[in-house]
């Protein structure tokens, strides 16, 4: 059902953006780092540049982390009937069971972040000192691909400390040896930064330490895209579970018990915190759910072990399969109304319609560059770009001539193509005033409109634009206009902060 999902549904824009990454050879980019680039260009070497093969990866991400999760819950337990709840709960939440399919820079994250905590699980169990190592190369990679990896260290120094071998690690070489592996692997992103006055983590700080007013809908916010991703009845279960699993961990100095517990908690509070004030993007969270099935599974097989009452125990595998089994279907139902079914039912709110309709977009701007002899295009926003590429596969240049610094060592687009060529400008409506073109001498006439459309909704209205008399500059100095890089308070998309920016300029390559 995954595979099919990811051939069938349109990227995302995020995703094109990301698939544009994966033609670069840079050695990190200033959203993310690059792993992700790197797992694009995986699958599209085998299936091409094609949904699949953009896709692919993360259909492989999702085995590994059951997998994972399997033997986790394996190693603690020996319930073959825990290891099976473990992989269905992971099945059961829409993230996972279907959205995974789907390729961000969480979904590289998550099975390296699950694997790390897998070598601590094999520490515990064999008493192999070494297993720190392979624990460190876990956690390069997780850091290779999303910097949030760095709320699991919480967990790591907890499992290290409190329980009665302390002693025994803060004096081994191992540990601190796991963690220059880390940061050996981190490198490149380390080196870039470098080289770049450390441009992504100046940008991921401000996200980081952003504050505004209390609101209570950014809180809704949160509650609403977790019970949706994870489950309504799955995600009260799994905090439940990791709540008993912290206690287990405190009153036992249980190390894989506080591993679990910690490595769930300490994020989830962090996110929950957060959202007092800003709007948490909605994979934010999601690295650390599949180590709370781990712990949701564990619970289910210890409670009768340490006694519990048998009402108890009945009652919590009761929830658990409720769980999984409504999450199912809640899974399949999401899957035949992303393939199947004809009708919108949630109109230009309809999270797959909202980002879907670009090649009829791509489609009339060719069409346009035939009728004015242009041989280029030019976009303000990261989006359109990504999605004109995609579909256009390069065979016109198209450039976002504002935020530059976004692309801080692309390859040249075919600037041969641009100067003193005639350009075509594509923009969302009402976007097309963007301000930047009063520091351009570029001359533009409108030539018409073309719709985006989903399932006979318009989703969006574009304006089309003859450009003469300028070639953009794609390598601007810092303090122009078009080399800053816009960042709006919490997610681009959060329209209740629409208004509130930050103006974040970048160093010249």
């Amino acid at each position: 059902m995954r595979a099919v999902y990811a051939g069938v549904i349109e990227l995302r824009t995020d995703e094109a953006y990301y698939w544009t990454w994966s033609k670069e050879t840079v050695l990190s980019f200033l959203d993310h780092p690059p792993m992700i680039a790197w797992f694009i260009r995986f699958g599209t070497a085998i299936f091409g540049d094609t949904n699949f093969g953009v896709r692919i990866a993360g259909l492989l991400a999702m085995l590994a982390t059951q997998l994972l999760l399997a033997d986790i819950v394996r190693r603690v337990t020996h319930d073959i009937r825990a290891v099976l709840l473990a992989v269905l709960m992971s099945e059961a939440a829409i993230y996972y069971g279907l959205l995974m399919a789907k390729i961000a820079p969480d979904v590289a994250m998550i099975p390296f972040a699950v694997a790390m905590v897998w070598a601590l699980i094999r520490l515990v169990e064999s008493d192999d000192a070494r297993w720190w190592l392979v624990a460190g190369v876990f956690a390069g990679l997780a850091l290779l691909s999303k910097f949030t990896v760095v709320m699991l260290v919480p967990a790591v120094l907890a499992f290290m400390l409190i329980p009665d071998w302390r002693r025994r690690w803060l004096t081994s070489p191992y540990p601190w040896a796991a963690g220059g592996i880390a940061v050996v692997l981190f490198s490149p992103v380390l080196i870039w930064n470098a080289q770049h006055d450390w441009a992504s983590f100046r940008f991921q700080s401000v996200r980081a330490v952003a504050t505004h007013e209390l609101s209570l809908r950014t809180v809704g916010d949160f509650f609403g895209l977790q019970f949706f991703l994870v489950g309504p009845i799955l995600l009260p279960v799994l905090l439940s579970a990791v709540t008993l699993t912290a206690w287990r961990g405190t009153r036992q100095r249980d190390a894989i018990a506080i591993l679990l517990s910690t490595s769930v908690i300490v994020p989830f509070l962090y996110f929950l915190w957060k959202s007092l004030t800003l709007r948490i993007g909605d994979t934010w969270p999601m690295f650390l759910w599949p180590i709370g099935f781990a712990a949701a599974a564990i619970n289910i097989a210890m409670l009768p072990r340490e006694g519990w009452p048998a009402w108890m125990i009945k009652s919590t595998i009761a929830w658990a399969n409720i769980a999984v089994a409504s999450g199912i279907v809640l899974v399949v139902g999401t899957f035949l109304y992303s393939v199947a079914i004809p009708w919108n039912f949630f109109g230009k709110a309809d999270p797959i319609g909202g980002e879907a309709g670009y090649e009829q977009v791509a489609s009339r701007a060719r069409a346009e560059m035939q009728k004015i002899g242009a041989s280029w295009i030019a976009t303000t926003d990261y989006r359109t770009y990504a999605m004109l590429r995609w579909y256009l596969k390069d065979r016109v240049p198209v450039v976002q001539i504002n935020e530059r610094g976004r692309f801080t060592g692309f390859r040249d687009p075919g600037i041969d193509l641009i100067r003193g060529h005639t350009g075509l400008y594509v923009a969302r409506e009402p976007d097309q005033t963007n301000p930047v073109w009063a520091a351009t001498t570029a001359v533009r006439t409108p030539l018409g409109q073309v719709e985006r459309s989903w399932r006979g909704m318009v989703m969006d209205t574009y304006a089309l634009e003859k450009l003469t008399g300028w070639t953009p500059d794609l390598a601007p100095p810092p303090d122009s206009p078009l080399y800053r890089w816009r960042v709006l308070a919490g997610e681009i998309r959060d329209e209740s902060f629409r208004k509130q920016r930050f103006a974040f300029a970048m160093p010249r390559q």
